[in-house]
């Protein structure tokens, strides 16, 4: 896509100024960007196979149906639309293994996510992936990781999220591969099946654990505190901490621990991370989650801090949703994170 602004020579300059000052009354655009402009790469991974409650496969449409592009030109960015990842459909597949539903068939889905965002990079572009349910995130690290492998480097991960999602089969209550990604991601699961996700690009892990920061988690399973114990993650800040301490500091210290001698970090954010109040359109809402401008706060440091290399935004449902509102503020905490501010 051009760069509004940038259209034909012939243009005026006078009409260029009122196609921005158009967007910015259609959309509530403003504030001021921080950040260094960059070329962006939006890829939607329309993935629905990891959860029981569907519609988040058309999440990817929501997010781009509310201004997402529009929004992130005006910040000076440019922004290509990659298109979506192929992905097969529930009701033509069979469930499979019980303990790890579709398992198979996400991991396709996965490996092409890894594929495209890996290309992305290698255009020189910043990824920016759309969800579909969380266990797309396997193919979008994977891509990431791989990547900066290939230059001799590796990556942190910040995972904002209701749920730690670090079961394996033999773990998980459900069999919702959507509860499995980050296990994969460290190299948990071994011998179960999920070396189909964590075996991407033929090595594992994906990333450290030592560089692996939870964020807002408050609903974890007995079995997960046991899998990120035996993973090694140091650093997991609940909802309670971030009540105490204050989302500042929480942040501030999340993207120290990412980033120590990383090319970078990867910023894998759940919708449900956010309180439903806020974020109605999730398939697993969980109360008490980071408000409105605690979200906000938090992508702004993230783009202050500069070193986030890609960023995904998963589990938006717009069957559930409230007139396109989660996916509205997904769009949002996307401009944060690109440098949008207040002043």
């Amino acid at each position: 896509m051009e760069r509004l602004g940038m259209g034909d020579e012939s243009g005026s300059a006078v009409e260029d100024v009122h196609v921005e000052a158009s967007l910015k009354t259609e959309y509530g655009l403003g504030g001021a960007q921080s950040a260094p402009v960059r070329r962006i790469c939006v890829l939607g991974v329309p993935l629905d196979l990891g959860a029981s409650r569907r519609g988040v496969d058309m999440g990817p449409s929501a997010v781009r149906v509310a201004g997402l592009e529009a929004r992130l030109e005006t910040l000076g960015h440019q922004v290509t639309d990659g298109g979506n990842v192929g992905v097969e459909i529930a009701e033509t597949r069979r469930v499979g293994n019980v303990k790890a539903r579709f398992l198979e068939e996400i991991a396709e889905t996965c490996t092409r996510t890894a594929e495209a965002v890996l290309g992305s990079l290698t255009d020189g572009m910043t990824p920016l992936v759309l969800g579909g349910d969380h266990s797309m995130a396997a193919g979008t690290v994977s891509g990431v990781a791989e990547f900066y492998r290939r230059r001799g480097e590796r990556v942190g991960l910040i995972w904002m999220d209701a749920h730690s999602d670090i079961n394996t089969p033999e773990t998980s209550p459900s069999g919702n591969v959507h509860g499995m990604p980050l296990a994969a991601l460290l190299g948990l699961g071994s011998g179960s099946g999920l070396e189909l996700l964590s075996g991407i690009f033929g090595y594992s892990p994906k990333i450290a654990a030592e560089n692996t920061v939870l964020l807002g988690v408050r609903d974890i399973d007995a079995a997960e505190r046991e899998n990120l114990k035996r993973a090694g993650v140091g650093a997991v800040y609940t909802m309670r901490e971030i009540d105490e301490r204050g989302m500042r500091a929480v942040m501030t210290e999340a993207v120290r621990i990412a980033g120590a001698g990383t090319a970078g970090y990867h910023l894998s954010l759940d919708m449900d991370w956010i309180d439903p109040e806020d974020a109605p359109g999730v398939g697993t809402p969980v109360r008490g989650g980071a408000t409105y401008r605690e979200a906000h706060l938090a992508m702004e440091i993230a783009a202050d801090d500069g070193r986030m290399v890609s960023l995904e935004i998963v589990e938006v449902n717009p069957v559930i949703d409230e007139h396109n509102r989660t996916a509205d503020l997904a769009v949002e905490l996307a401009c944060s994170a690109f440098g949008k501010k207040i002043l």
